[in-house]
């Protein structure tokens, strides 16, 4: 075994700095600063400590909140000192200060209950739906008002196509050739009729939106086509008389397909008619109604478990798959959740390519100098363009500019009523496109520059060309930036709302823009956006208080949306990522 040479060991202390010198002067620094950058550090994080807190009690009130807008809740009757009856759904409860005019004018007992609950009074808030009858869906109702209080069994809240919910009790139906019914009877036959009743009332709908409305499209078609005929050739041309000829015999087989569809209709309607229900409020006023327009009838006092389960998924269904009712507080929102979807997806396919391209150019091929730097600076100035400019932009570029010139050159028959002149899917997605142009480009150049030069010169080296170095080494190494920066885009986009209002989304879409005519996606259409919906009916209905759950639900509905837009986005970089990554080797 060869043995170690022995290493000397120095005991000699470290020199000590002189009186004078630069280390009594650190020294001094560090006792006077002696945790330096610390408390800057503490600080910011604190602040993104509360900033998480606030996002994650904004997201958790939303969730809460639309989570538990279709959930049955108990039908509660309250009758008042001053001998009004109140029946509904308790919606939400609030705690206020009382005036000394208000005390000193209530009874000794209400005094007594609001003194005990420490000088606060407590109301509540009671949908008593019926705004037909009494012009008011909500009445707010303080405990020291209330006399008495109890949940009858046979009240019912009745979900109608018009007027919104009635809440009552159901006193009799009537179907012609059967005896009236009253009392259970009455509710076992309407739970046999209604399912029937429902399917005939969507019949008519199918009948009414589709089949005529495919009548109405080909008799239009023909008119615009012996129009576009006269524009070309004159009315006192003979391809005019012919042309006259060949519409007038389309025009009448059309007609009697539409009487065919119209009798078919009017029959059906008919027999609707024949089945009613009468309803009666609390305070004795009646109300009789056809039962196909009756959406659905929940006696949430008498149901199970199981049975407020069934209600609260009917309720989820019918909200993603059917469309707005009562000024969009009521039904479904599946076009505005189409017109989101439909939109976020065109701006992608518009603002991918375009983005990467022009950042591609700005980094690999621009020659570096005052103007490529201008334009970086009109790129990231342009992010901070408040949205509304981008719309009254796309208003006047897309809409009247193009889309005018677009209806004169291809659509002059149709003329003067606009088909791409005005607001439709297609200007909107190139607005949104334009808005989050700059955010896709910024994040594409971060992805290029974090490529290594030695990578680039190496491609080189080996006898590649510029483009084949781009597209065989940098771009893949750089596709997972460039996806984010296209993932940021789609978030924003998908949420903005300013400059839709000005290039095409509307309150209630009559169709949407994908259907069963060539060329199946109408890109001039309007269409709704979930966005625009929260603002629609949190703020332009009539009453706010019931706009006020579908403002929750809807919000939650865009959150997951965008979501699973991002998510689909991720799993899609991460697939691109894994694929380019290998095909560089």
């Amino acid at each position: 075994m060869t043995r170690l040479p022995d290493v000397a060991i120095d005991h000699t202390p470290p020199p000590q700095p002189s009186p004078g010198g630069g280390g009594i002067r650190l020294q001094r620094r560090r006792r006077l600063y002696p945790a330096q950058g610390e408390p800057l550090l503490w600080l910011i994080g604190g602040a993104l400590g509360v900033a998480m807190l606030m996002i994650a009690s904004l997201l958790l009130l939303v969730v809460v909140q639309g989570a538990l807008t279709f959930w049955p809740r108990p039908i509660v009757e309250v009758t008042t000192t001053d001998g009004r009856h109140l029946l509904g759904e308790m919606t939400r409860t609030e705690v206020y200060p009382p005036t000394a005019e208000t005390l000193a004018s209530l009874p000794p007992a209400s005094r007594q209950v609001i003194l005990a609950a420490d000088g606060l009074a407590r109301r509540r808030l009671i949908h008593t739906g019926n705004f037909d009858l009494t012009g008011t869906d909500f009445v707010w109702v303080a405990d020291h008002e209330v006399a008495s209080e109890r949940r009858p069994e046979d009240a019912l809240v009745m979900e109608r196509m018009e007027w919104g919910p009635f809440v009552g009790s159901l006193t009799s139906i009537h179907a012609e050739g059967e005896p009236e019914m009253t009392g259970s009877a009455a509710w076992q036959r309407f739970q046999e009729l209604h399912p029937q009743r429902r399917a005939a009332a969507r019949t008519i709908r199918r009948l009414t939106e589709r089949d005529l409305g495919d009548v109405n499209r080909a008799l239009e078609r023909v008119r615009l086509d012996l129009r576009a005929v006269a524009l070309r050739h004159g009315e006192d041309s003979p391809a005019y008389r012919e042309a006259a000829a060949r519409a007038a015999a389309e025009d009448e087989r059309l007609h009697v397909r539409y009487e065919e569809i119209r009798a078919a209709i009017n029959r059906l309607q008919e027999e609707g008619r024949r089945y009613t229900v009468r309803l009666t409020t609390v305070d004795d006023r009646s109300k009789e109604i056809p039962i196909d327009q009756v959406v659905r009838a929940v006696a949430a006092n008498r149901m199970d478990l199981a049975a407020r389960l069934r209600v609260y998924a009917d309720r989820w269904w019918e909200f993603l798959s059917a469309e707005p009712r009562e000024a969009n507080t009521e039904g479904g929102v599946f076009p505005a959740i189409f017109g989101t979807a439909a939109m976020t997806l065109l701006m992608s396919v518009v603002v991918g390519p375009f983005g990467v391209v022009a950042a591609v150019y700005l980094r690999e091929y621009a020659r570096q100098g005052v103007i490529i730097s201008l334009v970086r600076i009109a790129v990231n100035n342009l992010a901070g363009v408040p949205s509304i400019v981008f719309g009254v932009f796309g208003l006047g570029f897309f809409c009247y500019l193009i889309g005018g010139t677009i209806d004169q050159l291809f659509f002059a028959a149709r003329l003067p009523s606009p088909t791409f002149g005005t607001g439709g899917i297609l200007w909107a997605s190139l607005t949104l496109a334009l808005l989050t142009l700059p955010v896709v480009i910024v994040a594409t150049e971060e992805a290029l520059a974090a490529v290594p030069s030695s990578v680039r010169e190496g491609s080189l080296a080996c006898g590649a060309s510029q483009w084949q170095t781009l597209q065989r080494i940098v771009l893949p190494r750089a596709m997972p930036g460039i996806l984010t920066g296209l993932i940021l885009a789609m978030a924003r986009g998908a949420g903005e709302v300013a400059p839709l209002m000005l290039t095409g989304v509307v309150k209630l879409a009559p169709e949407l823009p994908f259907d069963h005519h060539f060329p199946y996606l109408h890109l001039e259409r309007s269409f709704m956006h979930l966005g625009f919906h929260i603002y629609d009916v949190g703020f332009q209905s009539r009453n706010a208080e019931a706009g006020k759950p579908m403002v929750f639900t809807t919000t939650l509905l865009l959150i997951l949306l965008i979501l699973l837009l991002n998510l689909v986005a991720l799993y899609a970089r991460r697939r691109l990522a894994r694929r380019f990554k290998e095909s560089t080797f």
